[in-house]
């Protein structure tokens, strides 16, 4: 490979992983965002009380801005329900229709307002982020073209995901929404590393062999599923307590998880999965490969994340949900997922690897 290809090559992988720190970031400012209940701070999509600068006092308002904003996401629900109805989703569609939650307007909170304000700037850089990987990934058309096709369709991925953003505020943060809207996030995560990762091979002549047994692979994915379960899991969770929260007046923070009751109790005993499944894929990984393997030296990366992931699992369940946790405890979770999604990518190296050997 020449020089000037090489250097071609680095670029791209240079903006594609900060485009991944990038979106990690988000997920941590996102997570902010729900500890803060900020969510619905903005009313509106993509401007923020109709403008590109939000206001900073009430007063800067109309006295009727609740109901002109509600009647506002009524007509793009509206919409979004006939578009649903006409695709086939009709259960969806009469549940948004009827959830009578959808029509409680919160009162305006500057602090509220420019979090979830900041959110949506942030969103925009990760936008350009993705238009610059696009850009980067075109240079490299006649070397392996599903590099520039896949960041094509983070580009796509990435304009959808801002489309479900706008329902999510239009419903009134409608649970379901939510936990959709924090998949695609993930899975843009996935596909972003992907494409780093694919990258990096253009650079490389060849794998070093290690005999790596396919069970450990298939450990890994099984994790990876569980994982995904759990993070399910603990955006239902959440949700149950910002409605006890609410229900509470954001008072008796100590009380909270005692009211969640089953669903917590299963978010907290899977945990127990969580870490055995990953533990045993240590265990094989350090058995099976060399000690400053990157396969070796990642899945230590991934054990560490997971213990820290129950520790502020154990701290929030036991110190009455520290709001500053909450993000922490969202974006372990999804590096979690995005260390076993790269851990993933090379063991399959490996093992084609050593099935061509073979």
């Amino acid at each position: 490979m020449s020089q000037s290809i090489k250097d071609i090559v680095n670029s791209f992988r240079r903006v594609s992983l900060f485009t991944v720190v990038a979106v990690y970031f988000l997920i941590l400012v996102g997570g902010i965002v729900r500890s803060t209940g900020s969510g619905m701070g903005c009313p509106d999509w993509p401007k923020c009380f109709g403008s590109l600068v939000p206001p900073t006092s009430v007063d800067q308002l109309p006295k009727n801005y609740q109901e002109i904003y509600l009647q506002k996401r009524i007509a793009k629900n509206e919409r979004f329900v006939a578009s649903l109805e006409k695709l086939g989703f009709t259960e969806t569609a009469d549940r948004i229709a009827n959830d009578k939650s959808i029509l409680i307007e919160e009162e305006f909170n500057a602090l509220k307002t420019w979090i979830e304000y900041v959110n949506r700037l942030i969103g925009v850089v990760i936008g350009l982020l993705i238009i610059l990987t696009v850009w980067k990934s075109l240079a490299l058309w006649k070397i392996d073209k599903v590099i520039p096709i896949l960041s094509i369709s983070s580009l796509v991925l990435v304009l959808f995901q801002g489309w479900i953003g706008s329902i999510v505020v239009s419903t009134n943060l409608l649970t379901w929404m939510i936990t959709f809207h924090m998949l695609l996030a993930l899975v843009l995560v996935a596909l972003l590393i992907y494409v780093y990762h694919r990258s990096e091979k253009l650079l490389k002549s060849g794998v070093v062999k290690l005999d790596v047994p396919v069970k450990v692979k298939w450990i890994l994915v099984l994790a990876l599923i569980l994982m995904v379960f759990q993070i399910i899991l603990g955006t239902q969770v959440r949700e149950q307590i910002d409605q006890i929260s609410f229900t509470l007046g954001n008072m008796l923070r100590e009380e909270w998880v005692d009211k969640v009751g089953l669903s917590f109790l299963i978010h907290r005993s899977y945990s127990i999965l969580i870490l055995g499944s990953n533990l045993l894929f240590f265990f094989w990984v350090f058995k099976y490969t060399t000690r400053k393997s990157q396969i070796n030296l990642w899945s230590q990366v991934l054990v560490l994340f997971v213990i820290l992931e129950i520790i502020t699992g154990i701290g929030m369940a036991y110190f009455g949900i520290p709001a500053f946790l909450q993000p922490i405890h969202l974006l372990i979770g999804s590096l979690i997922i995005g260390v076993q999604v790269l851990l993933l990518l090379q063991i399959r190296d490996h093992i084609q690897f050593r099935f061509k050997e073979n």
